[in-house]
C-alpha cells in the first residue's frame, strides 16, 4: 500500500513576515515524517517524529514557541490517534515538557486517554521522560508578543478575536495501511489560565480510524470543538469521497454552523490527501508522487 502523509502549522492570520518560517517549518517536518514511512516505519512514529521538528521550532505555537498565558506562562495541550486500534491519547495544560506529542503518545499506550496539568507531568516521569524549567519553553518571540498584550489587551471575548496561528499537527498512513493523527498547541496568545482548546480533545483536534482516514484540525478552538470538526471531517470521506472534498464541507459546516474559522488536513485509507481552510492563510506540506516536498502558507 502507498504511504502517504500530510502537516500543517497553524491556520490564522499569518504575518508576510512569518510566511517564509512557516513554509520552511512545514517543509523540514514533512521531509521528516515522510522519511520515516518511506523506510517502512509505522505512522504513529512518522507523526511523532513530525510534529516533534515543529514543537522545536520557535516559529510555531507548539512546544518551544507556545504562546504564553495571561500570567506570562506556556500550558501546552496535544493529542495523538491510533487508526489501527482507536486507542488514543492526549494531554492538557503541561508546562515541563519538552515535546508534548511525545507524552500524548506515551498516554496512548498506556490505559489512559487524557491526563492533565501535573497530574500529566507526574505520569510523564514515571515513564522517563525528563521535566524541564518551564522558563525554558518560553521563547524570545512568544514573550515579545505576550508583552504586546499587556500593553493593549486584546478584546472579549479573546477566543474569538485572538489571532490564532501556529499550532501544528500531522496525518499519515503507512506501508501497512495504518493511519496516525495527531495536534500539539501552546493555545491561544494571553488565554485565560486553564484555557484548553480543541487540540487535546479526540475528535474536535484529532482523530483517526483506519476504516475512513485521518484528521488534525486547527484554528478557534472552542468553535472547533462544538462541531468535533475532526470527526466530522473524517466521516464525510465515506463512500469514498476525495478528502479534498471532505475538508471543504467540514470547514464549511463549521462556518455555517458556529461562525468558526479553522483548517484541517485529512488523508483517506487510499493514501489520499486533502485540506482546506477558512483564514486567510494556512501552513501546510506533503510530499508529492515523485517526492518533492510541496509547502505552502
Amino acid at each position: 500500500m502507498g504511504i502517504a502523509l500530510i502537516v500543517h502549522g497553524g491556520a490564522g492570520d499569518i504575518a508576510d513576515n512569518d510566511v517564509a518560517p512557516y513554509r520552511e517549518g512545514v517543509r523540514v517536518a514533512a521531509k521528516i515524517g515522510w522519511n520515516i514511512l518511506a523506510q517502512g516505519g509505522s505512522a504513529l512514529d512518522a507523526v511523532q517524529a513530525a510534529i516533534i521538528s515543529m514543537e522545536e521550532d520557535p516559529a510555531f505555537d507548539a512546544g518551544y514557541g507556545s504562546y504564553l498565558n495571561r500570567d506570562g506562562q506556556v500550558e501546552m495541550d496535544a493529542s495523538f490517534m491510533d487508526g489501527r486500534t482507536l486507542d488514543a491519547g492526549a494531554v492538557a495544560g503541561v508546562q515541563r515538557i519538552k515535546n508534548p506529542i511525545v507524552l500524548a503518545r506515551r498516554v496512548l499506550e498506556s490505559e489512559h486517554t487524557f491526563l492533565i496539568a501535573h497530574g500529566a507531568e507526574r505520569f510523564a516521569t514515571e515513564k522517563g521522560m525528563a521535566l524541564v524549567d518551564e522558563k525554558e519553553m518560553r521563547a524570545p518571540n512568544a514573550i515579545a508578543k505576550w508583552n504586546e498584550c499587556v500593553k493593549n489587551p486584546p478584546p472579549a471575548p479573546l477566543a474569538k478575536h485572538a489571532p490564532v496561528k501556529g499550532t501544528v499537527g500531522c496525518v499519515a498512513i503507512d506501508q501497512s495501511g495504518n493511519i496516525a493523527a495527531g495536534t500539539s498547541t501552546g493555545g491561544m496568545n494571553f488565554k485565560r489560565v486553564g484555557r484548553v482548546g480543541d487540540s487535546p480533545l479526540i475528535g474536535a483536534g484529532t482523530y483517526a480510524d483506519n476504516l475512513l482516514g485521518g484528521a488534525s484540525a486547527t484554528g478557534w478552538g472552542e468553535a472547533i470543538t462544538r462541531v468535533v470538526l475532526s470527526k466530522y471531517a473524517v466521516d464525510a470521506l465515506a463512500n469514498n469521497r476525495h478528502p479534498n472534498e471532505a475538508a471543504r464541507d467540514a470547514v464549511q459546516m463549521l462556518a455555517s454552523r458556529v461562525g468558526g474559522t479553522a483548517g484541517v488536513i485529512l488523508v483517506d485509507r487510499s493514501g489520499r490527501i486533502g485540506w482546506a481552510f477558512n483564514t486567510p492563510r494556512m501552513a501546510y506540506a506533503y510530499l508529492a508522487p515523485d517526492g518533492l516536498v510541496v509547502a505552502s502558507c
